[in-house]
């Protein structure tokens, strides 16, 4: 392996050295400049224009968060085709039909979620406010070259705003709604002296639950989240570089329940081989119910899972260096994390509620170093290499369980259910490059790979006990959880773009992406006392997807009109699915994860801006989806003849039409009212279930938004009143069969208003 990453690095650094049109003594490429609303992305790691960068992506600015009332990244659903960002077990997210079910600490995402370059490795850090942003990047389809694993389904990296060393500034945002939703931003900007500036930024994000009690339920539900967030950076400019620092902290806390019984929305969703009934056809928010114990002794021993209170942290410091060497620019991005996370919850049994409590410590550290060229000739090309490594314990105990119908007390045989997992670890080390050589001005040809070497491990039990995790009592048993595997890939991606106009460009590309395989619980035969199971159940396969595509980009009518136009078509092996189910030892529930065999997506994308008049913007997007599963036989033994080919991958929808209006009422004083509405239509969606083997449906559905602006002049200060799902109508976003199965749903209507000032 290291004679790999040596050859290939060493075969980059002369690529990137040999190439005179590449050496020009400081022939820094211009600074591209955003013209009509266009917006500077790095998508490609180089500064471009959004209409200029040849992938599928969608850029929103800060401002357009703002005005959009986009405050967290379940929102940014609303404004991207072809993606859900749902919560799951953290977030899960999901772009063109590809995503990943499995939030566990031994689990990893299909779309890589980051901050600032970073990659945050685990779903439940990433539901943060957004607050002193700069721009999203929403990238669709596999980012195998540049990002690496764990992206087959995309990317999303959130910018925050770097210091501005020009002058002194601030802000201070705040808003109220329904539920109680409170969020304050305070960001303060100053410089230092000419070289060094710093800025300071604060969050507090507070919401009450949508669920409501009900009966027999002894348990305060609200605050559901009770946010609050810092960050300060620091930006050192000299004659050739820059170096800038960014620390980060937030502290989660609330009531962590967000569940309900499955039979709320489902009818049949025990029955094996049988798809479930929809039956929440009219339920709004103002009928919905948390889980309810079916026995009048309600909630057992609550204090057990801490009162279900949140205490979650995480933070980390970041660093970005860039230096000029005159025909390169040695660029480094390096971060240290951590997460913290204690919080308790329900388990769901058919005879009543389990409290559970989670305990988890979790730290990661990432490095990327990579050169970039300099040159405005033919040939821009970038080379890097990259490591990651997470490390973790964690320890999920669910207490009072109900076992055969019964419910248990403190040294009843089963009382404790519980995964103690003492180490848990993931490492990837890659070497990656890229080239675009443009034979004409307007004609550019792209090649990219990326070598990637990624190794996931853990040491821990899963246990049934009478009292404790000491498992000391007669009867008690303990299952080792012992795993140990690496992989290796290599990706990679050709394209080809042309401008046609220099308002037009065409474009096509051939990309692949991967993800690593891993493990479920338990242990392999033969390697420990007590390990039972074949090397075919415990580890599942890395899933790989390659991805054909073609677009154009274009603006008319004097640039007034910006039309982005795609078609692709994937194809996707060994797709990893993962659903809780009877699978550990003696029935007990757990996770488990999958391959089906193979799947196919054909997709075609339309996004449409359109300046109608100074005081008239229009946007529009349509997507078409057909994401199927190839061969997919998810119980040959039992059901021989049960066959999944054909039908929908998860939340897939297969048309999804947006559109919105805004209209802006110029005011003699210099200010302006901008009245804006949006509706998205999506239709119907599937999400497996793998223990009943079948597939629960989501009717199709519309949700609309609508907000009202005052921008005082030179837009010193603002006020909006918000409405979001108009409609009231509650979405199935997650969901389990079985008799104990749980589901969870979309947020209910949201109003309020929002104001801020800056100076």
């Amino acid at each position: 392996m290291l004679k790999n990453y040596g050859f290939m690095g060493a075969s980059m650094l002369a690529m990137l050295m040999a190439t005179p049109a590449m050496a020009q003594d400081k022939a820094e490429a211009a600074q591209p400049a955003p013209t009509n609303g266009d917006i500077i992305v790095t998508a490609t790691r180089f500064e471009t224009l959004a209409s200029k960068t040849p992938i599928a992506l969608t850029a929103v600015s800060g401002e357009g968060l703002r005005t959009a009332g986009i405050t967290n990244p379940t929102a940014l659903g609303d404004q991207v085709p072809s993606v859900m960002i749902n919560r799951n077990n953290g977030l899960q997210i999901t772009i063109r039909g590809v995503t990943s079910a499995d939030g566990t600490e031994k689990g990893d995402p299909s779309a890589a979620f980051m901050a600032d370059g970073v990659y945050i490795a685990r779903q439940q850090a990433q539901e943060v406010s957004f607050f002193d942003i700069s721009r999203v990047e929403v990238l669709r389809g596999p980012q195998g070259t540049l990002y690496g694993r764990n992206t087959t389904a995309g990317a999303v990296n959130v910018i925050t705003n770097r210091p501005d060393l020009t002058k002194f500034s601030g802000s201070l945002d705040t808003s109220y709604g329904n539920y109680n939703n409170t969020q304050t931003t305070a960001v303060l900007n100053t410089p230092v002296n000419e070289n060094l500036g710093l800025r300071f930024g604060v969050n507090y994000d507070h919401r009450d639950s949508f669920l409501k009690a009900g009966q027999n339920l002894n348990a305060n539900l609200n605050p559901f989240k009770d946010n609050i967030s810092a960050r300060v950076s620091a930006l050192l400019k000299f004659d050739r570089g820059e170096l800038l620092i960014r620390g980060d902290y937030s502290h989660m806390g609330g009531i962590s329940t967000n569940t309900l019984g499955t039979g709320n929305f489902y009818s049949n969703y025990t029955t094996n081989t049988v798809n479930p009934t929809y039956i929440a056809n009219g339920v709004s928010n103002d009928k919905l119910l948390t889980l309810t114990p079916t026995t009048a002794d309600g909630l057992y021993r609550l204090d057990r899972a801490a009162n279900l209170r949140r205490d979650n942290a995480t933070y980390g410091v970041m660093g970005e260096f860039k230096y000029d060497l005159g025909f390169v620019t040695l660029n480094y991005v390096g971060s240290y994390r951590e997460f913290k996370r204690h919080e308790g919850n329900y388990s769901y049994y058919a005879n009543g509620l389990s409290p559970n409590q989670f305990d988890g410590w979790y730290w990661q550290n990432s490095q990327e170093l990579r050169l970039s060229t300099n040159s405005d000739g033919p040939l821009r090309a970038q080379a890097g290499v990259y490591y990651f490594k997470e490390r973790g314990s964690i320890a999920l105990q669910i207490f009072d369980r109900v076992v055969n119908g019964v419910r248990t007390n403190p040294g009843d045989p089963g009382y404790l259910f519980a995964f103690p997992q003492g180490y848990v670890m993931s490492s990837s080390l890659a070497g990656f490059g890229q080239v675009t050589y443009s034979p004409a001005q307007n004609l550019h040809i792209t090649g990219g790979i990326r070598y990637t070497a990624d190794e996931k491990a853990r040491t821990g039990y899963t246990v049934t006990c009478a009292y404790d995790l000491n498992c000391a009592a007669p009867g008690d048993v303990k299952t080792p959880n012992i795993a140990d595997r690496h992989y290796q890939k290599t990706t990679w991606k050709v394209g080809v773009d042309y401008e046609v106009t220099p308002t037009t460009m065409l474009y096509g590309t051939v990309s692949t992406g991967y993800k690593a395989g891993g493990f479920n619980d338990g242990c392999e035969a033969g390697t420990a006392a007590g390990c039972l199971l074949p090397a075919s159940t415990l580890y599942y396969k890395p899933e790989t997807l390659t991805a054909y595509e073609i677009g154009t980009k274009t603006a008319l009518f004097d640039r007034r009109l910006r039309l982005n136009l795609s078609a692709f078509h994937y194809n996707y092996n060994n797709l990893q699915l993962t659903q809780v189910g009877p699978y550990c030892a003696g029935g007990t529930q757990c996770t488990q994860t999958t391959n089906a065999a193979s799947a196919k997506i054909d997709g075609i994308e339309a996004e449409a801006n359109f300046a109608a008049t100074p005081h008239d913007k229009l946007d529009f997007s349509l997507s078409y989806l057909n994401a199927r599963y190839g061969n997919f036989l998810p119980n040959a033994a039992t059901y021989p003849t049960l066959n999944f080919q054909g039908l929908k991958l998860d939340r897939s929808p297969t048309i999804t039409l947006m559109g919105g209006v805004a209209h802006t009422f110029p005011m003699a004083n210099g200010g302006e009212v901008i009245a804006a509405v949006r509706s998205r239509y999506s239709s119907s969606y599937k999400m497996i279930a793998l223990t009943i083997y079948g597939q629960f449906n989501q009717p199709s559905y519309t949700q609309t938004e609508a907000t009202l602006t005052y921008n005082a002049p030179e837009k010193r200060y603002y006020v909006q009143g918000f409405v979001k799902n108009l409609e009231n109508k509650l979405l199935v976003t997650a969901v389990g069969g079985g008799a104990n199965g749980t589901l969870q749903v979309s947020d209910p209507r949201t109003f309020g208003v929002r104001a801020g000032v800056k100076f």
